[in-house]
């Protein structure tokens, strides 16, 4: 079993089979930020003594970026929906309790939700929590230097912050309605200064209420 500065990645069959799904279609840099995921939101909550299922949190940082991928990709959802469905059902076909499966649901579709996730179950603010260090930098601090130094050690991050801006501006554009209200506009946005995403004072006054 892998241990990353105290954190043990999870070797269940469950996670060794999630681990292998994802590879499928994951590039490199993808799967590696997923397992960075985890194991900054693992330290997070041992640092805070904070109990959680280090395998429920293991799978929700391993999916939470799936949606991004072409074959899970669709037309009409948030591509953290996609992601959540999917690992909603490779934990169903797996005989999880629905309890679980939606725990894990809930962390990867609010992952990129502002000001939400940290206030609900541990596996879905950890999960949150480690996206936000490894993509943003909020709570870089928290960890010391060897921990990261550790962390990118085993699972580098390469050229990431180029990258991951054209994995996630691709995937934007490809479906922008389910952009707006989330971060996910900023990537349109960024490549698009002109694009302007519907306006919530607009909508509200064209609505067919007479008030």
């Amino acid at each position: 079993m892998t241990e990353i500065s105290g954190i043990k990645i999870p070797d269940s069959k469950l996670a060794r089979e999630a681990a292998e799904l994802v590879r499928q279609y994951e590039n490199e840099l993808l799967f590696n930020h997923s397992v960075r995921v985890y194991v900054f939101g693992a330290m997070k909550g041992i640092r805070q003594k904070v109990k959680f299922d280090s395998e429920l949190l293991y799978v929700a940082a391993l999916f939470h970026d799936l949606g991004l991928v072409d074959h899970y990709h669709t037309e009409t959802k948030r591509f953290e929906v996609d992601g959540a469905d999917a690992a909603r059902e490779f934990l169903r076909a797996r005989g999880i309790a629905e309890a679980k499966s939606d725990l894990v649901w809930e962390a990867i579709a609010l992952h990129t939700t502002p000001g939400i996730p940290q206030y609900l179950r541990p596996e879905i603010a950890l999960t949150n929590a480690g996206v936000l260090v490894d993509v943003v930098g909020v709570g870089y601090d928290d960890y010391t230097p060897e921990q990261r130094q550790q962390v990118i050690a085993a699972f580098p991050r390469g050229d990431f912050k180029n990258e991951f801006l054209k994995i996630q501006t691709c995937s934007a554009l490809k479906k922008p309605q389910t952009t707006f209200g989330t971060v996910n506009f900023d990537y349109i946005e960024d490549r698009d200064p002109t694009f302007r995403k519907p306006n919530a004072c607009v909508r509200i006054r064209n609505t067919s209420w007479q008030s």
